[in-house]
């Protein structure tokens, strides 16, 4: 039974008074509710603003989080370059020199201007390795922040495989993350501790 139906079998039902009575609760009923849903349409909407615009920022912010954490690994692991768990797996210093390897490379992508050059030799000094990390992550946020939405469905090839400039971003990001992993346990393997953690 509909409300209105309702209030009028209560208003036959009661004094005029007591009909009087709840139909004003109904109304602030009413009005409660409307009120509660502008607020939450206010809410939503302050909120919406409050959040950087596109995908492309929250990739950008991602790549500054990875900048950092590899700059200090890269830091507090100085000592420790040729370091590695076994034959046959890369170094602490071969995984930072991957890094900048993988950022150059995405960045080409991204910007269209892919690096045919040859091979760079692996850096080895530690300021220079961490200059490189900070350089290539601040260039391959520069790539990601300047694509339109339009720019990350255009196709790219990355290891000889076709792939949106979104899939790319994906797939380098998603793999450095697996070697931010892979430096902690190897900091931590040295008793190193990675200078964000407490």
């Amino acid at each position: 039974m509909s409300l209105f139906l309702q209030t009028l079998v209560v208003r036959s039902i009661l004094s005029g008074e007591q009909a009087h009575r709840l139909e004003e609760f109904h109304m602030k009923k009413i009005l409660i509710h409307y009120g509660i849903c502008a607020l939450a349409v206010a809410l939503i909407v302050s909120l919406a603003q409050a959040q950087p615009a596109g995908i492309q920022a929250a990739f950008g912010k991602d790549a500054g989080t990875l900048s950092d954490k590899f700059t200090g690994l890269a830091r507090v692991m100085s000592g420790k370059y040729d370091w590695k768990p076994g034959q046959g797996v890369r170094s602490v210093g071969d995984v930072f020199n991957l890094i900048v390897t993988e950022n150059r490379m995405l960045a080409g992508a991204l910007s269209g201007t892919p690096n045919t050059g040859a091979k760079a030799a692996p850096i080895t000094d530690p300021e220079k390795l961490q200059e490189a990390l900070k350089a290539s992550y601040a260039n391959l946020q520069k790539a990601i922040t300047a694509l339109s939405d339009n720019d990350l469905q255009a196709p790219v090839k990355l290891f000889g495989r076709d792939m949106t400039k979104l899939g790319a971003l994906m797939l380098i990001l998603e793999d450095q993350h697996e070697h931010l992993g892979q430096s902690i346990a190897y900091a931590r393997s040295n008793g190193v501790v990675p200078p964000w953690s407490k």
